[in-house]
This record gives structure tokens, C-alpha cells and sequence, in this order.
């Protein structure tokens, strides 16, 4: 299929969301300072990202046609299978835009190498343009990410390309039935965590900092991530006459599946990738059956290096 379109999707900077709370950028200004922060960090944020968007959005559309879509509107945007998607932003939205690619190549530009870690981010705004010339060119190289899935018994489902959430909505103890192969016990804790290997440097790794912290010198070793594995691990899982703490965390090989049943009456969920807005409600008489996604998301590299077919 040939690309016709390009779909620039970008976030609100941290300095629009301000304004949108307090009406202006003095108001924003005053709540900021008045609080003791460092207003002028906000600026020079907003700023370094709009002149990399503007200088990738001139480049484009050079060469190709392209409109812009802001995250809000991802979950109800439907990508076409012309489309070349273009992401500016942080790590976090490359995820959020994996969920709803289809497969569609994705070429992603970190607009502050200073600021953002980058491991989602291979491109800059200089030389971005040539992994947009190699997938028009159908000559590129990419990676696959592969989804964590969780399917509850209603037919719901929702994808994570770094880690799924299944917990409660408060700061109060999760409760849930949870089976791994033939084991089965109940839970109180504060949520379980599945992270794919993308996720395994985010929410998964302060996990294990923390219990290799609390160890100190004895070193807790981080698991070894296949490209088709992710590993769970239950946060806090607390030890009672009807609670039990055999399951703690393990692999889950290609195949293999977590099922989890939910005890709680109310506040129950399960979001992926850090955004609480995008959830499932996970209520007494919800099971959820969580694995490995047969769908994937591709993130381009670079041109390729074999010849062009073309």
C-alpha cells in the first residue's frame, strides 16, 4: 500500500495544560511561583517542543501531505492503511499511539533529547526525514513491539505496549482471585504490574529498585526480558488468615496466562501504560485473562539495509 498521508500526533505541553486549568499564562504564572516553583522551566519546555514540532511539520510537508491530531483524540481517530504516523513527543505517547496504529509504521521524534530519556525516540528533528524517505520507499528497518492483552469475561479488552495496572482506584487494599497454571490464591494488595520488555525500564524497574534498596546489599536481580515475555509482579501483597503471598511475580512465557477475579465491590480497574483515562472498570464478578497480544506495533529506525526492492 502506498503512503498518501502522514498523521502528526503530538501531546499538550505541561504549560497549555496550566493554561487550560487557570485561563491565562499569568494566572498559570502566579500559581506556579506562589507555590515556590520554577515558572520559567514551564516556558522553556513549551518552547523547545514547539520549535522542533514546527521544524518537523515544515520538513514534512515538503515532501509529503500531513494534519495533526493532539493524544485526547487517539481513542476515537481511525488511522487509514495510507497513513505513515509521525509522533513528537515523550516516550509515553509512542506507547499510547502503538495501541492504536494497527500495525501502521510509526516514526518517532524526540523534541528534547535534554529533557526526555528517548528509548521510544530514535529520531531527532534532523534527521528524522530519512526514515520518512526509507518507509515511503517501502525500504526501512523496524522494531516490533509486542502488546500485553487482558480480555475480561464481558468481551472487553485493552492493550499495553509497557505495562498493564490491575488494581483498585484508592489507596486502599486491592482483593482479587488470581490463578497462575494450578495455583490459586486470594489477594490483598496494592495491584499487580505485567510489563512487556518495552515497559521493563519503567513502572516494573522502580519495583525492583525498591526491594534491591530495602535488600541492600544483597542485589535483586532484574529479570532477562525475551522479546515474546512479560513478567508480573504483585505490589504489597499482604499475609492473612484468608490472604496468601505464594504468587508474588514470575514470567509469562508466549502462551502462558494470568487469570485474575476480581473481589471488590467498587473502584475496581485495569489501565495500561499510565493513563488511568484509558481503563477497564474491574468489579466484583469480572475475571480477566491476561497474555501476550497477537497484535503488535511497529517503530521505524531507519532506512534499511538491504536494496530497495523499488
Amino acid at each position: 500500500m502506498k503512503i498518501e498521508y502522514a498523521i502528526l500526533v503530538k501531546n499538550k505541553t505541561r504549560l497549555e495544560v496550566l493554561i487550560e486549568k487557570f485561563n491565562t499564562k499569568d494566572q498559570a504564572r502566579f500559581y506556579i511561583e506562589h507555590a515556590g516553583g520554577n515558572f520559567t522551566e514551564y516556558e522553556k519546555e513549551h518552547e523547545q517542543f514547539h520549535h522542533c514540532f514546527r521544524e518537523v511539520q515544515l520538513q514534512l510537508s515538503r515532501l509529503i501531505k500531513n494534519k495533526i491530531i493532539d493524544r485526547e483524540f487517539l481513542p476515537s481517530y481511525i488511522f487509514a492503511e495510507n497513513n505513515l504516523i509521525v509522533v513528537v513527543g515523550q516516550d509515553g505517547l509512542v506507547a499510547n499511539v502503538a495501541k492504536y496504529s494497527k500495525g501502521l509504521p510509526i516514526i518517532a521524534v524526540n523534541p528534547d533529547a535534554q529533557r526526555y530519556d528517548g528509548i521510544l525516540l530514535p529520531c531527532n528533528s534532523k534527521n528524522f526525514m530519512q526514515a520518512v524517505a526509507s518507509v515511503l520507499q517501502d525500504n526501512y528497518e523496524s522494531k516490533i513491539m509486542r502488546f500485553a492483552e487482558v480480555r475480561l469475561n464481558d468481551g472487553q479488552s485493552l492493550l499495553a505496549v509497557n505495562d498493564l495496572f490491575i488494581g483498585i482506584s484508592s489507596h486502599v487494599s486491592a482483593r482479587y482471585k488470581i490463578r497462575l497454571g494450578s495455583r490459586e490464591e486470594m489477594h490483598s494488595s496494592s495491584g499487580i504490574i505485567v510489563a512487556t520488555k518495552t515497559g521493563s525500564t519503567g513502572w516494573l524497574s522502580s519495583i525492583f529498585n525498591m526491594a534491591s534498596g530495602l535488600l541492600k546489599a544483597k542485589d535483586v536481580h532484574y529479570p532477562v526480558f525475551r522479546e515474546d515475555d512479560l513478567f508480573f509482579v504483585v505490589r504489597e501483597p499482604y499475609k492473612s488468615r484468608s490472604t496468601q503471598t505464594g504468587i508474588c511475580g514470575g514470567r509469562l512465557k508466549k502462551g502462558e496466562k494470568i487469570f485474575v477475579e476480581s473481589m471488590m465491590p467498587s473502584k475496581g480497574l485495569i489501565f495500561s501504560d499510565g493513563i488511568e483515562q484509558d481503563f477497564l472498570q474491574f468489579n466484583s464478578g469480572a475475571i480477566a485473562e491476561i497474555g501476550l497480544s497477537e497484535q503488535t506495533a511497529q517503530l521505524v529506525t531507519g532506512p534499511s539495509r538491504r536494496k530497495n526492492k523499488n
